[in-house]
């Protein structure tokens, strides 16, 4: 405590506490976070309290969780690195990809009142990468530490500029990040001007370089000779302290030190950036970070500051919609230019974002003093219109009196306009006649349950009625108002509290819920069973799971996207995927899953959640888990990257060239005569991607025609079969007929032209599919995977995944568990490609890069057809390699090709009329579609 009054006394603002969790030693322990560390710490933090204004900063380079105790209670250290987010900031930029910046910091705990996380790009001697995993830290030095003299200890000896290539977009992209996170920013010397290093000096010395004052001798650091320095300047051509000095860019208003002195000018004025709350915003393109920083005003008239962060981490220019919906009418303005956007609508909120470009934007109410202009009124009404009024529940007493008894039927009354607004209900178009609650599980400890489980019954005017599966908990207080200003998307109904017992608050989707999210995964992990009226929900955890302290600590996270289910990822470890439509027996999701763990391109399924009813009866699949599979986007997405760089080609290179035509050849005929070299060169290695997801398509279809069950062994297609499979053809073809005509009514003249040329060889549709019942095909129908395309294979950068077994969702379970001719999932691959060759090309007319007005003669229609027949080709011919001589698929080439041909139009008739009531100006592409084969000469 001496020496600690002695610094004090000399008026030194704090101190950094090196290596803290091994200040005590104790026999047999490592000596690391001892209680006796922390008791002395509270000592000490005590002492310095005398000194006003004075602080601790912790150096504990641990995990959040772990480095957060030395905060104690506000009793322990003022500040504390928070090294885990460093490395993950690299990451993202490297990447590309916003989640290792939202992935820590979902994990970083909250702290208390009055204590602060000290944050840094380049801190410490070296870039370090010790809280990372064995993965990330390999991949950390792939991209920037690729020499090994650039490494060191677990980390990388390197300064900003150089890590970053000294690109100044990244340079200031990374510090736009670093001053507008929360915590603390701290500046490494040097990086404020862009210095380099050496990595050629011995251990951490390529980083403790002289600081680069001027041009003069020694970079104006010492007047000594150069030989006597301790450490040599830097003299690398690009970093050499002639021109990379304060001097000089003290003299450039344009300088990168100028601009660091303008962003921590910026950074001052606006208290929200150091003590603001942070929500993340999640657009759909990942490459786009954004999210919100927000403070109370201090004077209770006074507006919040709220600030508006967005960064593009991809090296290209890209777009994004944000969800602004709960700051409708607001100015939007640029902080640092004042300029005025756009104000907030109630619907996304567009940007487009160059290579590496962030923005920071002011949301008010009135323009301040950073508005230039003034922008018009958009004419949309402020907040009171900025969403529509959220169903309202009474209750007098707890909110689990809507539970049971009067109170089920008031919650029962505004379960209608709560399941119309979810993603995952099928039932919007259709008229609601009643909603019924048929159970209500409370899932987790008798006393405190941490959610309920809903299963809810709906009843149509027409058709067949159907059970949901919703999640529940209540919130009231602060937490109601969070989750209603910041996550509105969450909250179900309000609950409004009657009398003196009544209790008000939110209805909220448990599985945005971390807790409620940990107890339905802890419930399948650990056999937990819970009673409810009539059934009983009863967890499952297979072989192929392990011990269940596998699921210990992993952080969940909702997994956004999905529609008729709804996912949670916890860590990157496991996804449980809640099934929202129940139905009586085994979801084929699970069913098939089970059978294919351990096929490598498969998630295996690792445990289940049942709902079992008393009295009997089929249990029902609310639940299952499976291991997360790391990816780069499902096919679908890699395949429209392929095609954009293939039509850039084409425009580029080969547009006054007209390929050999091979759409008059079907798939099959083309895969057996073989792709030439030509179409190779031309289109490079996407043809091996699409032989390999052949393959593996095929390899699938080999596992599932393995089984031995009497519900999933293969049968051979009888004539019954064939009529059967006939029929129901006929009937998609002319049901979906007939619906097209009756819609030429309110076409456009040239979309009733494209409807007319279909439904006019209706006759001809038929006569095509007369040949399954007339001709005698020898082939063995097997469980398949029944809703196949390019959405459901991820793509992992070297193979692919093949995921959700569910089949069509719109179609009755039974349906969805019938045994089929494997070519139908065939079938779904190729039609996905045709989607995603016309996407191509509206993009392109959408650029501008080709004429929408004669798309028939467009050079870049007929290349991308061309694209189109061989790539389907090399699918085909990735499937056969593998398929050939099973019973699956028929050993005559003709029969194969009626069948093929048969789904294809099968599902070109169902995207019809698909889009005819969503799309109508994409009925071009599964009229396309089904012209293809009918106008196609095989022989």
């Amino acid at each position: 405590k001496d020496a600690l009054d002695f610094w004090m006394d000399l008026g030194v603002d704090g101190m950094r506490l090196d290596a803290i969790p091994y200040l005590f030693v104790r026999d047999g322990t490592g000596g690391e976070n001892l209680p006796e560390t922390h008791a002395y710490l509270k000592e000490l933090r005590s002492h310095i309290d005398r000194y006003p204004g004075r602080m601790f900063l912790a150096e504990a380079n641990q995990w959040p969780e772990d480095a957060a105790a030395y905060f104690g209670d506000g009793d322990e250290c003022h500040m504390n690195f928070h090294f885990p987010l460093m490395p993950r900031l690299f990451m993202a930029v490297a990447q590309e990809d916003r989640f290792p910046i939202l992935d820590i910091l979902q994990q970083t705990p909250e702290i208390p009142e009055g204590c602060q996380w000290g944050i840094f790009l380049r801190n410490h001697d070296e870039l370090t990468l010790e809280m990372v995993t064995d993965e990330e830290r390999d991949y950390m030095y792939r991209a920037y530490a690729r020499e090994r003299t650039m490494r060191v200890n677990l980390g990388i000896r390197r300064r900003l500029a150089p890590l970053l290539g000294n690109d100044r977009r990244q340079i200031e992209l990374m510090n736009a990040l670093l001053f507008s996170l929360p915590g603390t920013p701290i500046l490494y010397y040097g990086d404020e001007i862009g210095m380099g290093d050496n990595v050629y000096l011995g251990d951490r010395n390529g980083v403790r370089t002289p600081m680069q004052w001027s041009g003069d001798r020694n970079a104006g650091f010492s007047r000594a000779n150069p030989q006597q320095l301790f450490l040599p300047t830097v003299i690398d051509p690009e970093y050499h302290y002639s021109s990379i000095n304060v001097e000089a860019q003290q003299n450039n208003p344009r300088s990168l030190l100028w601009w660091m002195r303008r962003i921590i000018a910026l950074r001052q004025h606006h208290r929200v950036f150091g003590r603001g709350a942070l929500s993340f915003l999640t657009p759909d393109n990942a490459k786009v970070l954004a999210y919100l920083r927000s403070l109370a005003p201090e004077d209770e008239d006074g507006e919040p500051d709220e600030v508006l962060v967005v960064a593009n981490l991809s090296r290209h220019a890209q777009a994004c919609e944000l969800d602004l919906s709960d700051h409708v009418g607001k100015h939007v303005i640029e902080m640092f230019g004042g300029t005025t956007f756009p104000r907030v609508t109630d619907q996304p909120y567009v940007l487009t974002l160059g290579p590496y470009q962030y923005h920071w934007f002011s949301l008010q109410r009135e323009p301040s003093l950073f508005s230039l202009s003034k922008m018009p009124h958009s004419g949309m009404p402020d907040d009171e219109a900025a969403r529509p009024a959220l169903p309202s529940v009474t209750v007098s007493g707890q909110w689990t009196a809507l539970l049971r008894g009067p109170g089920r039927d008031r919650l029962a009354a505004v379960l209608p306009d709560v399941l119309r607004r979810q993603r995952w209900f099928g039932g919007k178009a259709r008229d609601i006649r009643t909603v019924g609650v048929d159970e209500a599980i409370p899932i987790g400890p008798k006393d405190r349950p941490a959610f309920h489980l809903l299963t809810v019954h709906v009843e149509y005017l027409d058709g067949e009625p159907e059970d949901y599966v919703v999640p529940i908990r209540f919130a009231e207080g602060e937490e109601a108002g969070r989750l209603l200003a910041v996550e509105p998307d969450a909250v179900l109904a309000t609950v409004k509290g009657q009398g003196q017992r009544g209790r008000s608050g939110v209805l909220v989707d448990a599985l945005t819920d971390a807790d409620a999210s940990t107890a339905l995964l802890s419930t399948i992990v650990r056999k937990r069973s819970y009673r409810g009226r009539d059934a009983t929900l009863t967890g499952h955890r297979s072989p192929a799971f392990g011990p269940p302290q596998r699921a210990d600590g992993l952080e969940p996270r909702p997994f956004r996207g999905e529609q008729s289910n709804s996912s949670v990822l916890f860590g990157d470890e496991l996804l449980i995927k809640v099934l929202r439509r129940l139905e009586p027996g085994v979801s084929p999701d699970v069913e098939l899953g089970r059978v294919l763990t351990g096929f490598p391109h498969v998630p295996d399924v690792l445990g289940t959640l049942d709902l079992i009813p008393d009295a009997g009866g089929e249990p029902r699949t609310v639940a299952m888990v499976q291991p997360f599979v790391a990816n780069e986007g499902d096919a679908w997405e890699h395949t429209l990257d392929e095609l954009g760089r293939f039509a850039e080609r084409v425009v580029s290179e080969h547009l006054e060239d007209r390929p050999t035509p091979a759409a008059t050849r079907g798939p099959l005929e083309l895969a057996r005569r073989g792709v030439p070299e030509e179409v190779h060169a031309k289109v490079g290695p996407f043809l091996e991607f699409v032989d390999l997801l052949g393959r593996r398509t095929a390899e699938m279809h080999v596992a599932l025609a393995s089984q031995e069950d009497p519900d999933l062994a293969p049968e051979r297609l009888t004539a019954l079969h064939r009529r059967s499979l006939y029929q129901s053809l006929r009937n998609a073809v002319r049901l979906g007929m007939r619906s097209a005509r009756r819609s030429l009514g309110g076409l456009s003249e040239e979309l009733a032209r494209q409807i007319t040329e279909v439904t006019d060889r209706e006759e001809e549709m038929l006569e095509r599919l007369q040949a399954l019942s007339d001709t005698p095909l020898e082939v063995a129908r097997i469980r398949t995977h029944g809703d196949y395309h390019l959405g459901q294979v991820l793509f992992t950068g070297r193979d692919v995944v093949i995921i959700d077994f569910e089949g069509e969702p719109s179609k009755p379970l039974g349906e969805r568990r019938l045994k089929r001719v494997a070519l139908r999932d065939l079938a779904g691959l190729l039609r996905s490609l045709q989607y995603a060759t016309a996407t191509t090309l509206l993009d392109q007319r959408e650029r501008g890069t080709v004429s929408p007005d004669q798309p028939a003669d467009d050079a870049l229609t007929t290349w991308l057809d061309w694209w189109l027949s061989w790539t389907g080709a090399a699918l085909v011919q990735g499937y056969l390699d593998v398929a050939e001589g099973h019973p699956f698929l028929p050993a005559d080439p003709d029969h194969a090709r009626t069948l093929l041909d048969a789904f294809v139009i099968e599902k070109a008739v169902y995207e019809l009329d698909y889009e005819l009531n969503n799309r109508p100006d994409w009925v071009g592409i599964p009229v396309a579609g089904i012209l293809q084969v009918l106008d196609r000469d095989e022989r």
